[in-house]
């Protein structure tokens, strides 16, 4: 097998280029899930909270009734 000097720097030359492209491409996809992130925490932040019993007698909904 005969492999020369060039060739061999260039496969080096490609992997480092491919490794470049691959770094970048981690960076932009963690960045696009940190935005992803931020945007449902200030969508969950915003919603309004339900009111406490709803003006409801204390004992509605603490049975279920399985035999039905």
């Amino acid at each position: 097998m005969d492999i020369s000097a060039n060739s061999a720097v260039t496969a080096a030359y490609y992997q480092q280029q491919a490794n470049t492209h691959e770094q970048v491409q981690v960076s932009m996809l963690k960045k696009a899930i940190d935005s992803q992130a931020a945007n449902a925490l200030t969508l969950i932040a915003s919603l309004p909270t339900p009111p406490s019993n709803a003006g409801l007698p204390s004992n509605l909904g603490n049975n279920i009734n399985v035999t039905a």
